[in-house]
Parts: structure tokens; sequence; C-alpha cells
């Protein structure tokens, strides 16, 4: 029996791959009420982004976006205005809408910025933290560990983003936070693609970080996260997609 036709087509009027390889391999992610609605499309919109089940230059079609969610074509026309404005995704004239595709330089600004806040939150967390919080570090630990063993990217970016905000919880620090959740979905965004790569050297170093937390130094915990955050930033240049000069 022939298969239905999908809605997504494969290229977009540049030529470049567009949703439905994506999206068509999937079942259809139906928006949940009552939130707002436009809210809601966003929200999903950015996930996908994020985690690259749509990926970056990828053709962003209204109507099969608007299918896929089923939901009208307006709230999604809304929801690619404010990802454009917040860099997520290119509006080009005559062509449409395409997921951003960042540069060297927009990593390496967004991953030193990253670096500096999460080394402060380490140094701090390390003077705060109780025995329950560092056996809830360890369960985070194993988390990680878990779904690297079982080569599982999406589990392991959870994992990695879940543990790096309870150290940043455990920093007391609400301002220090609050910046670090600004950043916190674009350093999801990056480390996607070199999650499994870097997967064993991350969670060894998170071993060694969890360590110094428990055992109150502040100075080991600072210099841990500093190495930790500057790896993750080289290894997002070294990855095999990275653009080759």
């Amino acid at each position: 029996m022939s298969q239905p036709a999908s809605p997504l087509p494969d290229r977009g009027p540049t030529g470049r791959r567009t949703a439905k390889g994506s999206l068509s391999s999937t079942a259809g992610k139906r928006v949940e009420r009552p939130a707002p609605l436009r809210q809601v499309v966003y929200e999903a919109l950015a996930e996908l982004i994020i985690n690259r089940t749509l990926e970056p230059g990828q053709h962003l079609v209204e109507a099969d976006l608007a299918e896929y969610l089923g939901v009208s074509r307006q709230p999604v026309r809304e929801a690619l205005q404010r990802l454009q404005s917040e860099g997520w995704v290119d509006l080009r004239p005559a062509q449409g809408a395409f997921v951003h595709l960042p540069t060297d330089e927009e990593a390496d600004q967004l991953l030193s910025v990253r670096s500096v806040l999460e080394t402060h939150s380490a140094k701090l967390a390390a003077g705060r933290a109780t025995a329950a919080d560092v056996k809830r570090l360890w369960e985070l630990q194993n988390t990680g560990v878990k779904a690297l063993a079982d080569e599982d990217t999406e589990g392991l970016v959870a994992a990695n983003a879940a543990l790096h905000a309870f150290i940043t919880q455990l920093s007391g620090n609400a301002v220090l936070a609050e910046l670090i959740g600004l950043v916190d979905r674009r350093v999801r965004w990056y480390y996607t693609p070199i999650a499994r790569p870097r997967g064993h050297d991350a969670w060894n170093e998170h071993d060694e970080l969890i360590h110094a937390i428990s055992d109150q130094d502040a100075d080991a915990a600072e210099q841990i996260m500093s190495r930790h955050t500057e790896k993750t930033r080289q290894a997002y240049h070294e990855r095999p997609d990275a653009p080759r000069h």
C-alpha cells in the first residue's frame, strides 16, 4: 500500500532542506491549551529548534508548521516573528523563514559569557551546598551517565542542563540565576551536536566538580568549572559538522 504524501516539502525556494525530514518522521506535536495559543506555539517551535529537530539553516514553511502543530497559520506567523526578534529565526525577503545558522563568533560570545557566569556559580555553590544538595547532584550525575550509556542525546542535553541549573540554584545568587537563565536555551542549542562526542569527558568533569563542591573547596570548583566550560567551547568549534576554513 502506498504511503500518503507528506505535506512538508523536501526543499525550499533556495534548495535548502526544509522541515519534511525532521517533522514528518514523528507524530504531530499537537499543542495543548488553555495557555495562550501564541505562547504555546512559540514554545513548541523554540523547543524544536533547540533540540535540532529543526536544524540550523532549515526552511520553515508556515503552512507546514501549522499543520504539524494543529493550529492556524496566524499563531505560527506570530511565533516566527518573535523567534526572529530573539535570533532563533531569520526572515528573508521573498524567501521566507529559516532557522538561524549561528556563526563561530556568536558561539564564542555566548559560551564565554556562560563560562564567566557558571564559574562564579560553582564557586558560590561550593560554599553553600549541604549533604542533601550533594546527594541530589550525584542523582543528576547518574542520570547523565545513564543517558550517555544509552546513547540518548536528548537525555544527555536535559541531564546536563539540569545539573548545571542545580549548581546555579545552590549558588544562592538570584541575579546570577536570572542571567544564566537568559542563556540556558541557547547553550542547550549549541550543546546538542556535541553532547555525545563530548559525553565521557564532560561527565568525568562533572564528577570532579561534584567532589569539589562536596569538599566545600570553592577554588577547586571554580577552576574545574572554568576548564569544563572552556572544553565545551572548544568541542563546539571542533564538532564534525563545523565549517572548515
